[in-house]
């Protein structure tokens, strides 16, 4: 039987700027970046990218609750970065985001996850302008 996966990230999206840089900056280690942006030519922009992700969990192994993973392991990371955060947006003129990757299972017997974001997430999300992202598949059949 497949099992549902999620995790959670925040991330830092703007064009031509160093991942390194960022991280200096707001003084926080990411999980993962791509820094395509720092060495492409203006007139190419590509976008690089800062994240701060959660391990993958999966619903066989774990209860899938995606509040709690944003709120216990993603915000209490970023919360004390904050006015660090509005700043290197400015500078940098980057997009923060919060956002929730769920693989949903097709199994009938499998329940869906309650997927939401609470008064605490989106609040910090409003003071500092980032987006909310949800972005899913369906597993494979198995």
């Amino acid at each position: 039987m497949a099992s549902n996966k999620g995790r959670a990230y925040f991330a830092l999206v703007g064009y031509h700027f160093n991942p390194d840089d960022i991280t200096r900056l707001l003084d926080l280690e990411p999980t993962s970046t791509d820094d395509a942006g720092a060495t492409s030519s203006l007139d190419k922009p590509v976008i690089s990218s800062w994240e701060l992700s959660t391990d993958t969990i999966t619903s066989d192994n774990q209860e899938m609750d995606i509040y709690k993973l944003i709120d216990d392991e993603i915000l209490k990371k970023i919360e004390p970065a904050k006015d660090k955060i509005i700043e290197v947006c400015k500078s940098h003129n980057l997009s923060p985001r919060i956002g929730v990757v769920l693989t949903l299972s097709v199994d009938k017997d499998e329940s869906c996850p309650e997927v939401g974001f609470g008064s605490r997430v989106i609040k910090f999300c409003a003071e500092i302008g980032a987006f909310i992202n949800v972005d899913y598949e369906l597993s494979e059949r198995i």
